[in-house]
């Protein structure tokens, strides 16, 4: 009976915290890196009560959020960023799926899982993975094991880009292209750039997205290497973004509305942090291994550098 209601008084006790953590972080309080780092802390602490339901909130609210951000940008700065952007992120993607292939073959990690990993890692996380794994045929345990790889490097990449950013002297329009090229999921990158500076927002929101549109080709790929009869995402939140950057350029006489809507853009995003974090547990780091995770960081780290070392001598700019 004393067992029971320990039980129970710890699971009421993890409720009242994921609520109280998911109400500071909508309050506007905390920022996304921070709101991160308050959900890591609370998944590596409790167990998540609401682990499958904050997981399909999440990846709504992403997107909403990211339509939220549209309202405070310029289209002619979409459309510019947008097509430089979009012939960068098709070599770096060729490039990450042709080393992480490499990679998965020299470390003996299993085909699907290799490029699962591959695929978030040179498109956008755990987006990419959950549209290629039904087509690929990946397992729920092969899903699983790729996003938490993935996901551990989103974590630390929120973290540490923008302090590494600020010890190079980065511009801010340097850390969005960055931020969008090396960065695996869409909310870590823009919750990077948006602690790093306006431009930078804007500039790694709009390459991220274009970067989100290879979700389709990457998806037909896979559906014919495979013959999967799987049904193909659109991302169709993109188109979203670019009517609401529309919205806010040529209809001006709206724009007290378009603030409020980038603000509930920023604090949905902030929000979403907080939900991914809580998804991180000690069962989900053991459940990685050693080799997957050992392909994502050598990918993800020579990704990284490797277009950060190209932004810094000119190579790729805006």
């Amino acid at each position: 009976m004393d067992g029971r209601k320990d039980h129970r008084h710890a699971e009421d006790v993890s409720k009242n915290i994921f609520f109280a953590g998911l109400i500071v972080a909508a309050s506007g309080l905390l920022s996304p890196p921070l709101a991160l780092v308050a959900g890591l802390l609370y998944g590596l602490t409790f167990a998540h009560p609401y682990h499958l339901d904050a997981k399909r909130l999440s990846k709504l609210l992403l997107q909403v959020s990211v339509v939220g951000l549209g309202f405070g940008m310029d289209l002619a700065q979409v459309l510019r960023v947008g097509r430089s952007g979009f012939v960068y992120t098709a070599l770096s993607i060729t490039f990450a799926m042709g080393l992480g292939w490499a990679l998965g073959k020299a470390l003996a990690v299993k085909k699907r899982v290799s490029f699962l990993i591959s695929a978030g890692t040179a498109i956008c996380g755990g987006s990419a993975i959950a549209a290629v794994a039904p087509i690929a045929d990946a397992t729920e345990e092969e899903i699983a094991v790729s996003l938490g790889t993935v996901f551990v490097l989103n974590s630390v990449a929120l973290i540490a880009f923008p302090i590494i950013g600020n010890l190079l002297h980065l511009t801010q329009t340097q850390f969005g292209l960055w931020a969008a090229l090396a960065i695996h999921d869409t909310s870590s990158v823009v919750g990077a750039a948006a602690k790093y500076g306006a431009v930078a927002l804007a500039v790694g929101t709009t390459v991220k997205l274009a970067r989100a549109l290879w979700i389709v080709p990457m998806s037909l790929g896979t559906a014919s290497l495979t013959k999967s009869n799987a049904r193909i995402q659109w991302p169709w939140f993109i188109v979203l973004f670019c009517l609401a950057a529309v919205a806010n350029t040529y209809l001006p006489m709206f724009h007290v509305a378009y603030g409020e809507m980038k603000h509930l853009g920023i604090i949905g995003l902030t929000v979403t942090l907080f939900l991914i974090g809580t998804g991180l547990s000690k069962e989900t780091l053991r459940e990685v291994g050693v080799r997957p995770l050992v392909q994502g960081i050598v990918l993800w780290i020579v990704v990284a550098t490797g277009s950060l070392a190209l932004i810094r001598a000119g190579w790729i700019h805006l």
